[in-house]
């Protein structure tokens, strides 16, 4: 059986969502984005920000940057890549959503590590993020003062959606009281940009390759969900960022769920915990 073990406390809100006595809370649409590099020592690493304790939804968890989709993502910017059209060819999602899922990838990231996947034109991007006046940018999109759009427009910047590539799809299971319906992006840091913990969600950020980091989780080393350590399972795979970006994806929808084994509480996995590769 491909399960974990669950705290006892799930015993309950299984039965009760088997029985139809609860309703799972909707999931709301979320995006992250799996930030890629070359070492010139330690080859393909991995950015990862450790949740802080406090956090209501996987505290203390090793993540990648990204969040909720916000209203505003949905407000039309300058853009460059492959268009929404093709970006929910990719994720099973109309036009509208994905539009919003790649605003709120490329807006989280900059929140959350000050990568910025965007540039003056649709050929170039930006460099070093750091400064005060980027600080206060980015706190002005923490506090939703500045919308993704106004940022974007106020420096003449152009979202850069071919800097991503689509990874993956994952659903919170039904048992969670918090839940988000989040599609993977992967994208290599752009040059001379330089990652940092800047967000008060995380406590610790780490460059690591997707092995190292998988095996850290698999020795209970670092708290990880699933969806992440599937997805560096996946990386582990590869030996440079290219190869990451160059790799066809089919993306299959993976939702695990509760299920009471044997009089015990566990979550069962997706029979395929990886995605399929797919020609072309």
């Amino acid at each position: 059986m491909n399960g974990l073990r669950l705290p006892d406390e799930f015993r309950q809100r299984i039965e009760d969502i088997d029985a139809g006595r609860v309703q799972p809370p909707a999931a709301r649409h979320a995006a992250t984005v799996v930030v890629l590099r070359d070492h010139s020592e330690h080859g393909l690493q991995a950015f990862l920000l450790r949740r802080v304790s406090s956090m209501a939804f996987a505290p203390g968890a090793y993540v990648f940057p990204g969040g909720s989709v916000d209203p505003r993502d949905a407000d039309p910017v300058a853009w460059a890549g492959p268009s929404p059209a093709e970006w929910g060819r990719a994720f099973a999602a109309d036009e509208a959503l994905a539009r919003e899922l790649v605003c709120a990838a490329v807006r989280e990231t900059f929140e959350e590590s000050l990568v910025l996947l965007a540039g003056p034109t649709g050929e170039s991007v930006v460099g070093d993020t750091r400064g005060e006046d980027w600080e206060a940018d980015r706190q002005a999109l923490l506090d939703r003062s500045l919308s993704f759009r106004e940022f974007l427009d106020r420096r003449g910047l152009v979202l850069r959606s071919d800097l991503m590539r689509p990874w993956a799809h994952w659903i919170t299971p039904a048992i969670e009281t918090k839940r988000y319906d989040t599609r993977f992006f992967v994208a290599a840091i752009p040059a001379g940009q330089r990652a940092r913990d800047v967000s008060t969600e995380a406590d610790r950020v780490a460059w690591v390759k997707p092995a190292e980091a998988a095996a850290k989780a698999r020795a209970g080393e670092w708290a990880m969900l699933p969806p992440t350590l599937a997805t560096l399972t996946e990386l582990s795979r590869f030996e440079k960022v290219a190869d990451v970006l160059a790799a066809p994806r089919r993306i299959v929808v993976q939702e695990p769920r509760g299920e009471i084994i044997d009089g015990e509480p566990y979550l069962v996995l997706p029979e395929e915990a990886t995605h399929d590769y797919a020609p072309g």
